[in-house]
């Protein structure tokens, strides 16, 4: 006996379809290994399609009132609460993330977020209008930038779609935008909530793999791409728009150090350390993974860590006692399963460093110690649930090793001295630092990072901007 697989289809223009040619994907369980529903592969025609619809749709919504896509916007949150237990569903198949921290940790944040772009189409500021020349008044517009083409990764399918589409709509602008080919569900059942409210070829959803997404960059409709991805991707991306000298926003990965002095508080740092460096099973590019702690607490500090590891559970999604679920697909346990087969004869696994089970792409909590800082696994980014330990000598040490790679998304420093931790928020050479904690973000704060974790602002008033255009008006007074 077979099971009928799920169909997952594009929404085009305020329609599902299928792609034009009729080819698909299968779309796996992680946390089983199975296929559970296939889904677009969307070629140039989709592509063509999705993009004329967007363009299409553009100048009305442009021209909507910001008080009026405010309205939009909170029906779409007010949707999204009310089909939580859906999108819920659909992310936990996308993911096999926990069923209970996926409605705690996901829902409420994504619902707030939408809740902040709506208020923020309403707070668009820019200089006053002037007499900068005699005779002469000038003026700034801010508009919307056109068509913009988006791609979320797989680590946060619903999140980071959230991220994409809300300041693009609040701006004025209409979207395609494009899931992970691993992690389509969500998203598809986004595009049915959203269809539901707004003008149709405002919002639309495009399924298919790398060169879907190469085809929407490429295409000569989108004045903008956004990317959340990898730095491989990112920098693919920021190839093909350069072609046409599109604008591009990049959220690309990270190597976040984790900066543990001597006078930490030890059991709670581990505590919320092991935590932020395993939650989604360390998916996350601000993940709490490299930690650089003071050699007089190295030992202790690794011991402790090594048994919150132990401590630590994961498991199949209904499982309430898990703190993160599987690895999102077979090339993602390769890849992290790779940095541990590879490590150098120094370094030692402190705990985990093994698959879990046979089913699913599950992988045990992990702490490496005794690495030194040319070692591959400090400098590249796993993306799986692999804290590394190094330590220091003292605070020039500190900051020489942490900012010693290409990524600098995010980072923490762990201190009871206040002088020391502006000293190094400031020498920090990151998007983010946390002092004394590690990965809480709010909507009102922006999250972005430099080097090769790409540019531009997600979430914040920084983020909404980067949406819009700068337009000089200048009026003769004669």
């Amino acid at each position: 006996m077979t099971t009928e697989l799920r169909r997952l289809r594009n929404y085009i223009n305020g329609e599902f379809r299928d792609a034009a040619d009729g080819r698909t994907i299968d779309v796996i369980n992680p946390a089983t290994g199975e296929v559970y529903a296939t889904s677009p592969l969307s070629g140039q025609a989709d592509v063509d399609a999705a993009m004329e619809a967007a363009a299409a749709a553009f100048p009305a919504w442009r021209d909507t009132t910001p008080s009026e896509r405010q309205k939009v916007l909170l029906k779409i949150a007010d949707a999204f609460e009310e089909r939580a237990e859906d999108l819920i569903a659909a992310e936990v198949e996308n993911t096999g993330k926990p069923v209970a921290l996926t409605a705690s940790e996901e829902i409420p944040p994504m619902v707030d977020q939408i809740r902040f772009f709506a208020g923020a189409a309403r707070m668009l500021e820019g200089k006053s209008a002037g007499e900068y020349m005699e005779g002469m008044t000038s003026i700034i517009r801010r508009e919307p930038v056109g068509v913009c083409a988006q791609v979320a990764p797989w680590n946060y399918p619903m999140m980071m779609a959230v991220w994409k589409f809300a300041p693009a709509l609040a701006a004025g602008n209409t979207v395609v935008l494009k899931p992970s080919d691993t992690t389509p569900a969500s998203t598809v059942l986004m595009a049915e909530i959203i269809g539901s409210i707004v003008p149709k070829g405002v919002f639309n959803v495009l399924c298919g793999d790398r060169e879907t997404g190469r085809a929407m960059v490429e295409h000569p409709t989108p004045a903008m791409a956004s990317i959340t991805g990898s730095v491989r991707a990112g920098m693919q991306v920021a190839e093909s728009a350069s072609k046409d000298v599109k604008r591009v926003h990049l959220e690309l990965g990270g190597k976040a150090p984790v900066v543990v002095f001597e006078d930490t508080d030890i059991a709670k740092a581990v505590e919320d350390i092991s935590v932020a460096g395993f939650f989604n099973a360390g998916q996350d590019c601000t993940a709490a993974t490299r930690v650089l702690v003071h050699e007089s607490i190295h030992d202790e500090f690794v011991a402790a860590l090594a048994k919150a590891a132990a401590d630590t559970k994961t498991g199949q999604p209904d499982d309430e006692d898990v703190l993160y679920g599987p690895l999102n697909n077979a090339n993602q346990l390769t890849q992290v399963s790779g940095f541990i087969d590879r490590l150098p004869a120094h370094a030692k696994v402190e705990a985990g460093g093994h698959r879990v089970g046979d089913k699913g792409y599950f992988y045990a909590p992990t702490v490496v110690s005794g690495l030194k800082q040319d070692d591959e696994i400090v400098q590249n980014e796993v993306f799986g649930p692999v804290i590394t330990v190094q330590s220091f000598t003292d605070e020039d040490q500190a900051v020489a090793y942490a900012n010693g790679v290409e990524y600098a998304l995010a980072s923490s420093v762990w201190t009871k001295d206040h002088a020391r931790a502006m000293r190094m928020s400031k020498a920090l050479d990151f998007g983010c630092v946390w002092i004394n904690t590690h990965i809480p973000l709010v909507a009102e704060m922006p999250h972005g990072g430099y080097k090769k974790s790409g540019y531009g602002k997600d979430l914040s008033a920084y983020g909404f901007e980067d949406y819009t255009r700068i337009k000089h008006v200048m009026t003769s007074l004669g």
